[in-house]
């Protein structure tokens, strides 16, 4: 079992409130995604409920029971750093074994553990080197490696892939994802990318200002954001924010319409504009253009088009993909 469930848990650095009330359940076996932008207070509360923090107030609890007094190596997590933490003077082998041996574990299990755990992360034929003969992916599956023997009651990811470039990023986010799978556990994982966090999650947090601003799945948040924050920060590139005013409509404050759902046209069409900014990214092509009625505009085409700067163009938006929102920045449904 793994459940969480965090109930008014505040945090404040003095004067400063940090996490301002959060609740939140993450049922066992879910892969939940803490995302927003930096400051917004998500690794803080990551280590709260790993317990490298203390909440200033609130209640923590696993599987229902109250862990806030209970010290990390109590509460029955294993938690994966940005910065790998690896020992250098011990091998792989040693570095994914050592908390269980530091626990007391017998040996055998100590072996059979981390033969499980090699096997599962493809580390079998790198278990007698150390962590400088290794690549920076190589030493994040020793990092979850690590992780996996101790067979947590909850995961936590701390940014675990943003030290890695881009082709080792994908090739890890399909190996924490297949690992997800095969263990069944609960995982709870920070990031500021939204790639991640809609390509892993069940169920995505996105947090502002130490609020949760919407907990849902990724295409809840995508379809149906709760506001104006969630809209802009969910979708790449971010959903257009125009005026209802300068569109003529009196039923909102701000239409909000998705780069991709929009259609150009040389011909006719809602808004006139002049092409800003093309670029060409093979599989979209993404048109930047400046429209004196709807403001600036992003519409992101499928596949290769040709449009050139200063070139006049015609927008027209999915009139079923429009979102409205008030004058507090809700969505109204």
């Amino acid at each position: 079992m793994g459940s969480l469930q965090l109930k008014s848990v505040r945090k404040s650095f003095g004067p400063v409130d940090v996490l301002k009330g959060i609740d939140l359940d993450v049922k066992d076996g879910e892969f939940v995604i803490f995302v927003g932008p930096s400051g917004c207070g998500k690794s803080t509360l990551l280590r709260i409920i790993a317990g490298l923090d203390d909440a200033t107030s609130g209640n923590i609890l696993i599987d229902g029971s109250e862990v806030s007094a209970v010290p990390p190596a109590k509460r029955g997590i294993a938690m994966v750093f940005q910065s790998y933490a690896l020992y250098p003077h011990l091998s792989v082998k040693d570095n994914m074994g050592l908390g269980l041996k530091q626990a007391g574990a017998p040996k055998a299990e100590i072996e059979a553990r981390t033969k499980k755990a090699s096997s599962m992360l493809s580390l079998e034929n790198y278990l007698a080197r150390r962590p400088a003969e290794l690549s920076g992916g190589q030493r994040q599956r020793v990092a979850i490696g690590r992780a996996i023997v101790r067979e947590p009651k909850l995961f936590l990811f701390d940014e675990p892939l943003s030290n890695l470039d881009a082709a080792l990023r994908v090739n890890t986010r399909l190996e924490i994802a297949r690992l997800h799978r095969e263990l069944k556990a609960t995982m709870i994982y920070v990031t500021h990318d939204q790639v991640e966090a809609m390509t892993l999650a069940d169920k995505i947090v996105v947090l502002d200002g130490g609020v949760i601003q919407q907990v849902g799945s990724p295409m809840e948040l995508y379809n149906r954001p709760a506001n104006l924050f969630v809209a802009g920060f969910i979708g790449s590139p971010a959903m257009n924010f125009i005026d209802a005013s300068r569109l003529g409509r009196s039923d909102a404050t701000t239409i909000g319409v998705r780069p991709e759902h929009m259609a150009l046209s040389r011909e006719s069409g809602e808004w006139t504009g002049r092409v800003v900014h093309v670029e060409h990214l093979g599989a979209d092509t993404i048109v930047y253009l400046d429209s004196e009625k709807a403001g600036l505009l992003t519409v992101r085409l499928f596949g290769e088009h040709h449009y050139e700067p200063d070139e006049i163009v015609h927008a027209t938006a999915n009139a079923g993909q429009l979102h409205r929102f008030g004058d507090d920045g809700k969505m109204i449904r």
